[in-house]
């Protein structure tokens, strides 16, 4: 067992083309023997964005702080603080932060690639 404060993970900025305005955190991770899933904490400042992105592997959402727009080729999507979000593989998609506020969500993703 392991009991992590977001305060204490280190915020770091992704090596993601594309983002703007992204930060990223990892407080459980396969560092921690997770058999799984590994959870990333992403923060996206007013007007900053993921990279309009596609990967081949599922990643479940939740919206802890702020509101945005989900991106993808067939249009956008507002989301809220306590929405959850699942993208499918390979589903081409953006976070887009359309508020003054910070965007704050977690993303579970598998461990390999975390």
């Amino acid at each position: 067992m392991r009991i992590t404060n977001l305060d204490n993970v280190e915020k770091t900025i992704p090596d993601m083309k594309g983002a703007e305005r992204l930060f990223k955190q990892i407080p459980i991770s396969s560092r921690d023997g997770t058999p799984t899933f590994s959870f990333r904490v992403f923060t996206i400042e007013a007007g900053g964005h993921t990279p309009f992105h596609a990967h081949p592997f599922e990643h479940l959402n939740y919206i802890i702080e702020g509101t945005g727009e989900l991106v993808q080729p067939n249009g956008n999507t507002k989301f809220k603080k306590g929405d959850f979000i699942i993208i499918m593989p390979n589903e081409t998609h953006q976070y887009y932060n359309s508020s003054d506020l910070p965007l704050i969500m977690i993303c579970a993703v598998p461990k390999e690639f975390e």
